[in-house]
């Protein structure tokens, strides 16, 4: 090393002293930064050291984050399993939870619509809930988890807000079943809204409502509600059966049709339904009220009338039973003895006013003008002549 030292002494020397003056005229010099936009100069000095650390820094930056991302997108995964797993699970809970809450708002609902109904109904009805079904197409029976215990008996009607739905077949301790109103052994008396035509109600083979017995009318049409009509004393009168969807010919008799109706209310999916427990009608406290009012007004008219005939009864001479009403005496404006006005006087003075002064000739008598007697003139009394004084003696 000495000897290369020794031996390259005065070239080194020469190339230390060009480095030397390159870096001086390198401090000196300036050129523009195109990387700026303002047009600032920079020392080229700057620049040179600028371009021989940046390739080298950009080598290790970019080796940096390729390590970083393949330690943890690969490396550091050893719990990524387990923490989606609990993520999966925590997700499976909240959607449960999400149901859950969907279906209790859903059951609030419909239970507060029930509630309203129950309020304003006039008859007393019991809430159920449909636990079960017969699970088969030839029979439509479905549970209701009230019974024999609640205050439940066979051939109660059962109804929703939206129309009828069965009645009560087998009643048990805690549970009841329901036969409802489109099955083939069921049957309710109904009425036409607008046509007043009536039928029996029956389910088909198919599951629907229909109306047989019906002769042929041109004036039954789709549409047409239908209303229960009380004869078949289980369903009250006027409650929603359902709409006429369509008119079918009776393959076994002419002349007569079966009307299949769409019920009213929602015979597939049944959750809550009122069970009619009394036909007695149950008014709240202001129809109550209402109705104690309309009492004691109808009670003081039929007193004030029989008050009325007591008074007829005590004056017999006022009214005359065998005469009409007109001619009654006092209603008898004919009577010319009855005054109409009081008399005028027939002889006035200075105390009665002017214009009741009779016409002269006439007076009034009872309110008639009766003409006045004229006055007779008496006879003008003679007087004795006087004798002549001559004669007088």
């Amino acid at each position: 090393m000495e000897s290369f030292v020794v031996r390259y002494r005065n070239l080194l020397v020469l190339l230390a002293l060009l480095v030397a003056q390159i870096l001086g005229l390198a401090m000196q010099v300036r050129r523009a930064n195109s990387g700026q936009g303002d047009g600032q100069e920079v020392r080229l000095i700057r620049l040179w050291a600028n371009g021989i650390v940046s390739p080298p820094e950009k080598v290790l930056h970019s080796t940096g984050s390729g390590v970083s991302w393949i330690w943890n997108n690969y490396f550091d995964l050893r719990h990524a399993r387990q923490e989606n797993a609990e993520l999966q699970k925590t997700i499976d809970r909240l959607r449960l939870e999400q149901a859950a809450l969907l279906e209790d708002a859903k059951q609030g609902q419909r239970l507060q619509a029930l509630l309203n109904f129950q309020q304003k109904y006039i008859y007393k009805t019991l809430p159920a809930e449909v636990i079960g079904t017969s699970g088969t197409e030839q029979s439509r029976v479905f549970t209701i988890n009230k019974g024999k215990k609640d205050g439940i008996d066979r051939d109660m009607a059962v109804i929703t807000p939206d129309g009828i739905v069965g009645k009560v077949r087998d009643v048990f301790g805690h549970t009841a079943q329901v036969l409802a109103i489109n099955d083939q052994s069921s049957g309710a008396g109904v009425i036409m809204e607008s046509t007043r035509i009536r039928g029996i109600l029956r389910g088909n083979a198919q599951g629907r409502p229909e109306i047989v017995d019906v002769i042929s009318d041109q004036r039954i049409k789709q549409g047409d509600k239908v209303l229960t009509a009380g004869g078949d004393q289980i369903f009250p009168r006027g409650l929603p059966v359902g709409v006429v969807e369509k008119v079918v010919n009776d393959p076994e008799r002419d002349g007569f049709v079966d009307v299949i109706l769409k019920p009213a209310a929602h015979l597939d999916r049944l959750d809550e339904v009122l069970v009619i427990t009394a036909t007695e009608p149950q008014f709240s406290k202001d129809q109550q009220q209402d109705i104690a009012t309309s009492e004691a007004l109808k009670g003081a008219e039929v007193e004030k009338q029989k008050t009325s005939e007591g008074m007829a009864e005590k004056l017999p001479g006022l009214i005359d039973p065998n005469l009409p009403a007109d001619q009654q005496p006092l209603n008898d404006t004919s009577n010319p003895g009855f005054p109409s006005r009081p008399p005028a006087p027939i002889h006035p003075d200075r105390f009665t006013p002017a214009n009741a002064a009779p016409p002269a000739g006439t007076s009034q008598d009872g309110g008639q003008t009766v003409p006045k007697k004229p006055e007779t003139q008496k006879p003008a009394e003679s007087k004795p002549t006087p004798a002549p004084q001559g004669d007088k003696q």
